[in-house]
């Protein structure tokens, strides 16, 4: 069975057991005689995947409780084989979703760790530099670089502390793994959003036959 996940910038895919991830221009050379069940939240290329034969969009197919608005099928996916938590996908955005009983709680956005790095260099050329990934939040930091990373990590620790309360806590997405660590009871889960997707096959069987 072949998964893929296709973002703004990249597509991840999950053959079989095998995990591996193309740039948005190598995906879109991309050939497979294998069937290709997807999720896009790329509207630049719906045309292009409209096009494909092997391609299957499971958008459709997801059951999913929710009253929000225009959720992005990436998090639906995401949040689809929990029960109760909270869960982060950490990509080019931050998605923090609540699910309680099986029902979407509703969420909210983060740009990803990468961007916050172009916002400021946009403010300024004194604030373009890379992040300080061991730094303390438990203390004020006295440096520049130590500066822009304690405000962005412990900002975003702080609204994730604020929300899990007692719920279980899952990450995914590329900077999934280093938010994790901030947290000692995380679940760090990079397939969630391909299990999410597997669920959804597996409960519309006749996918397979097509």
């Amino acid at each position: 069975m072949l998964l893929c996940d296709i973002g703004n910038s990249s597509a991840s895919f999950l053959d079989d057991n095998k995990y591996f991830s193309l740039s948005l221009e190598q995906f879109l050379e991309f050939k497979s005689e294998k069937t290709i069940y997807y999720i896009n939240v790329n509207q630049r290329i719906k045309e292009h995947l409209k096009l494909q034969r092997n391609f299957i969009d499971l958008e459709p197919y997801f059951a999913f409780d929710t009253i929000y608005q225009g959720l992005g099928i990436d998090r639906i996916a995401a949040c689809y084989t929990i029960n109760d938590g909270v869960i982060v996908d950490a990509g080019s955005a931050i998605t923090i979703d609540v699910i309680s009983n099986s029902i979407h709680l509703g969420g909210f956005i983060l740009p990803g760790i990468a961007n916050y790095r172009k916002i400021f260099s946009q403010i300024s050329p004194k604030l373009k530099c890379e992040f300080n990934t061991q730094v303390s939040l438990d203390a004020f930091p006295q440096k520049t670089m130590d500066a822009l990373s304690y405000g962005v990590f412990k900002g975003i620790y702080l609204l994730i502390k604020d929300t899990v309360q007692n719920k279980k806590l899952y990450f995914t997405g590329g900077d999934g793994k280093f938010l994790a660590n901030f947290f000692d009871y995380a679940i760090y889960d990079k397939l969630l959003i391909f299990r999410g997707m597997k669920k959804v096959i597996e409960q519309n069987p006749r996918l397979l036959r097509r």
